[in-house]
């Protein structure tokens, strides 16, 4: 102890005892007093008291920058701050960006376009109501919910919301199918809408549109193409006029063909004329669309212009004067309905506007042929539809931001695949209160909304209130339309989806994705749409991870240049 006072090797031991920094073991080492020990140590003290207050103050400054920047660790916390904000509910709202900009010139496009897909989808519509195998009025039902929502939600100015081809032979395919009678077909396909439009809206949200990227487009091509020819095929029967023709591909074509003795010629010449005509003025419509762009005298721009307004809306022309036609020979003329010694009429239509409901999920009635009683509940009927559910909410989510896709690219303006679902979820959800099947987005129809003059997604009111002045008002004349006219309809509108030239293109540039176009192709044709589907996504996949689990070896073979090596040594590099 030699050199230090007692009361310095006290502080020294009460210190270490504290567990105090080893500054004033030094400090006493240097034999300092305690006076002067004692204010060290109070120094040292406040030193460390700062430098620890610092240091809290960094790393809570650390984590806060760290929010800012990267957001908080918990997902689910992150995900609640950035979907709860100003600029979020802007994008999920996105009327309010063009509403405020809304004037004349806006409301006068917004108007011809929307009228002009309007005298489109409602034939259509009845049309793709005998697709899935449904009433017609659920055709005219689907066509006018859309068009209100999707003005809301949606980002393409260009996208009609509506009854298609495929969305309706998917509706045929997993609800009209399954339903244990035919009047309780509309029953399954509005849960379906329902549930679809819910599980859409949810993949919205949650930005899950990336999931569509799985089904390759050799996939999506041979899809679309045995669809068509499905639907195609489907609608002879109609064409021609014979009864008791299976739904399932080939014994259909099989009972067609047997069948052609009974064709009821009245059908068979309606068919016909109506699909020369409605081919006759596609091909005058595809040439007076050059001609609008071009300066011309008044009274030419006037004439073309109203040629061209006809033969878009050919699809109403046609069924116009095809039904008034038949009434004329069945009022004036005395002409008897029913057999083969007239035309097949769509019958009677049930008019009024639809009051909206919820979806029932319960199907209990007594069947007289058989008789015993029927009862289905929710559980029953979604077994029943299994996985229709998945295969048409992604079928639906797939043609629709493909089609918004490709008509913003090609006027020049961006949509967001993520809002497109929550559109399209909603519009299915709501429309299903309004006894409306599943929807998505019509390329026809959309092609005909840009080229009217589209300017904003509020064309979709005037084309909801078309359909529904129909609905009120014009039901009862949807007796005398042909049902070989609606045929024509839909086999003009289907054939052109028949990808064809896709083959040429996929041989030039990679020959094995001709493979899942196939294997797609034929098994959606002979099989079922869910098996051709899984079947060529599945192949796909397999040519992508094949080469995976085989990968290429090259083998090199170098001398060495920094070792004299004798002249049967080398050296061996295996690479990947």
């Amino acid at each position: 102890m030699k050199g230090i006072k007692q009361e310095d090797y006290d502080d020294r031991s009460r210190l270490l005892s504290s567990n105090q920094p080893s500054t004033s073991y030094q400090a006493t080492q240097r034999g300092l007093g305690s006076a002067d020990y004692s204010d060290l140590s109070s120094s040292t003290l406040a030193r460390t008291e700062n430098m620890r207050c610092n240091n809290e103050s960094t790393e809570k400054c650390m984590a806060s920058c760290k929010d800012q920047l990267c957001g908080p660790a918990n997902p689910v916390t992150r995900y609640c701050q950035n979907f709860f904000t100003v600029d979020n509910a802007k994008r999920k709202f996105p009327f309010v960006k063009w509403a405020p900009q809304y004037r004349l010139k806006h409301f006068v496009g917004d108007l011809v376009a929307g009228l002009t897909v309007g005298l489109t989808v409602i034939p259509q519509g009845m049309a793709y109501a005998q697709i899935a195998e449904l009433p017609a009025q659920y055709g005219l039902y689907s066509a006018f919910v859309g068009g209100f929502i999707y003005c809301l939600f949606g980002t393409s100015k260009d996208i009609t919301m509506g009854p298609t081809a495929i969305m309706s032979l998917l509706v045929a395919e997993f609800a009209s199918e399954k339903a244990p009678t035919h009047e309780d077909a509309p029953t399954y396909a509005i849960a379906l809408t329902l549930i679809c439009g819910l599980l859409q809206m949810a993949m919205g949200l949650l930005n899950l549109g990336f999931v569509v990227q799985f089904i390759s487009f050799p996939v999506i091509s041979g899809f679309t193409s045995s669809a068509a020819i499905l639907i195609a095929f489907s609608q002879v029967k109609k064409w021609l006029g014979l009864n008791d023709v299976p739904r399932a591909f080939i014994p259909q074509v099989k009972a067609t063909f047997s069948k052609i003795p009974e064709t009821n010629l009245w059908d068979m010449t309606m068919g016909l004329v109506c699909i020369v005509i409605l081919v006759c003025m596609k091909k005058l419509k595809e040439y007076v669309d050059p001609k609008l762009k071009m300066e011309l005298p008044k009274f030419k721009k006037i004439v073309y212009k109203f040629a061209w307004l006809l033969c878009t809306a050919r699809n109403a022309v046609v069924v116009i004067v095809c039904a008034g036609f038949a009434s004329i020979l069945v009022d004036i003329y005395g002409f008897k309905v029913g057999g083969n010694s007239f035309l097949t009429l769509t019958g009677n239509v049930r008019s009024g506007i639809p009051s909206p409901s919820p979806p029932t999920f319960y199907i209990h009635h007594f069947n007289n042929d058989t008789q015993t009683s029927i009862t289905k509940g929710p559980g029953d009927i979604f077994s029943d539809i299994g996985e229709g559910f998945v295969v048409v909410t992604l079928i639906g989510l797939l043609e629709s931001i493909a089609i918004a896709k490709t008509f913003a690219r090609r006027n020049e303006y961006k949509i967001d695949a993520n809002q497109e679902l929550i559109a399209m979820g909603i519009s299915n959800s709501i429309s299903s209160f309004f006894h409306s099947y599943p929807i998505t987005g019509s390329f026809s129809r959309t092609a005909i909304n840009s080229q009217s003059g589209a300017r904003t997604p509020a064309n979709g009111i005037w084309t909801g209130l078309t359909v529904l002045l129909a609905i009120a008002v014009l039901t009862p004349y949807f007796y005398y339309i042909p049902q070989a006219t609606l045929a024509a309809v839909i086999i003009c509108a289907v054939i052109p989806m028949v990808e064809y030239e896709v083959i040429p293109k996929l041989f030039k540039v990679k020959k094995a994705d001709l493979f899942p176009l196939f294997i797609t192709f034929i098994v959606c044709l002979l099989v079922n749409i869910e098996f051709g589907i899984i079947s060529g996504v599945g192949f796909s996949l397999l040519m992508l991870v094949y080469p995976m689990s085989r990968p290429e070896l090259t083998i090199r073979h170098e001398k060495s240049l920094d070792v004299e090596a004798l002249p049967n040594d080398e050296t061996i590099n295996v690479c990947k």
